[in-house]
């Protein structure tokens, strides 16, 4: 089966929702739908469904999508590859089929950055995010001891998160200086709606350790996590725990780009002022174009829906997406991984978890093709999702080709399909 639409858009975040909601509200109506692999739309930042959101911009966005009569949602789907142009091959629990469309918004978000160091293969070392969406889908954290460690803002929702949820936090472990997070804060007074939040997350946090220019130099116990190592201020503390959830920021989810062959910038996809990529009817909004947050992914979603449905872009959302970009601008300078952070894996310190590739392994390897060939780093169930950003860091490696299928699939999905009518 073949289903064609006007406007397809990969991705049920805030920046898909939002280009959703600004192609559907356009004078001529159009068919749209929205794919994501979650049963429930949201992304990462909505996890649970926009409907459950204390955000009222999420209420708003699935109300109003609910009620539009020509856009669809597909949810528990994901995309394989594509099979030709305008055309995509994806799959759900029961089937997979083709997709067709006129216009393609990519909103594929973002995923963790995850450094290696001695024991954070150990059960209980989660990624930051990893912890908060385990926690908002009620995985059971009450009573449990946990340190927060990385760097970034995402730190503080996520031990608001688990403080909210019962979960006792040990710390909160940044590794960005005093005087960065100094700069960073002042820089809030250009969006106050960033420095309210800020204030309430740190209200709610009220008593919970904050160590600053600090990082997590080994994690500890026989088999799970009992105990992290952090360097701080020069010397070492040691901080009992049940969970580490530490995690370095956010990169942009660009297989999907790379795949349709759209130009990549600084890790990054490169879109113009519409959000249009360099590949024809093929656009990109939100954490895809660079990490910015959830203001920036939904100005941008609204310009590229209106983009793609042809519709003229105000100056005020030209306007309102710089102010962001500013902020996410000043997000990237102030929570840069630090250099020290580059010399934390031992020798024998997995990097690859899928394949159990050492550190030892792959530091002698010229490139990510040769570590792939010589030790299998990057060719597990991941595809190198998880050790493919962490090796860009420690060895300055850039995966050099994107493999289809894009996600894992059925052997029978994958299979050429005999055409069918469209529908």
């Amino acid at each position: 089966m073949t289903q064609l639409f006007d406007i397809l858009i990969v991705g049920a975040g805030p920046a898909g929702l939002a280009a959703a909601h600004a192609a559907a509200s356009a004078q001529d109506a159009r068919r749209i739908a929205i794919i994501d692999d979650n049963p429930l739309a949201g992304g990462q930042i909505w996890r649970g469904g926009p409907a459950r959101q204390q955000d009222q911009r999420a209420r708003r966005l699935w109300q109003a999508l609910e009620s539009a009569s020509n856009v669809s949602f597909l949810p528990g789907t994901r995309v394989l590859m594509q099979t030709q142009p305008g055309e995509l091959l994806v799959q759900d629990a029961e089937q997979a089929r083709t997709i067709r469309y006129n216009q393609l918004i990519l909103a594929t978000g973002a995923r963790e950055l995850l450094l290696p160091f001695p024991g954070w293969t150990l059960p209980g070392v989660t990624g930051a995010g990893g912890l908060q969406a385990l926690a908002k889908g009620g995985y059971p954290v009450q009573g449990k001891r946990v340190v927060v460690a990385g760097t970034g803002p995402l730190l503080l929702a996520v031990a608001a998160t688990l403080k909210e949820r019962g979960a006792l936090v040990a710390a909160i472990v940044e590794q960005a200086s005093f005087p960065a997070l100094a700069r960073f804060a002042a820089g809030l007074a250009l969006t106050p709606s960033k420095a309210l939040q800020a204030v309430r997350l740190g209200a709610a946090l009220r008593g919970i350790p904050y160590c600053a220019n600090s990082y997590v130099t080994s994690a500890r116990g026989d088999v799970q996590v009992t105990s992290v190592q952090v360097q701080r201020k020069g010397a070492r503390l040691d901080i009992d725990c049940d969970y580490l959830a530490c995690g370095y920021g956010l990169l942009p989810n660009t297989e999907l780009a790379r795949a349709l062959g759209c130009a990549i910038e600084q890790g990054a996809v490169k879109t113009d002022p519409w959000q249009r990529t360099s590949v024809p009817n093929v656009l990109c909004a939100g954490e895809g174009t660079g990490v910015g947050g959830v203001d920036l992914a939904l100005v941008e979603g609204r310009i590229a829906g209106l983009a793609a449905c042809g519709e003229g872009v105000t100056p005020e959302l030209f306007t309102e997406r710089t102010q962001w970009q500013g902020f996410a601008a000043r997000l990237a300078r102030t929570f840069a991984p630090r250099e020290e952070l580059r010399t934390l894996a031992q020798p024998d310190t997995i990097v690859c978890r899928c394949e159990d590739v050492c550190h030892d392994e792959l530091r002698g390897q010229p490139n990510w093709r040769s570590a792939k060939l010589q030790t299998r780093c990057g060719m597990g169930p991941c595809q190198g999702r998880i050790c493919g950003n962490a090796t860009d860091f420690l060895y300055g490696w850039r995966p050099d080709a994107v493999r289809t299928p894009i996600s894992p699939a059925r052997a029978g999905s994958i299979i050429t399909l005999e055409p069918h009518k469209e529908t």
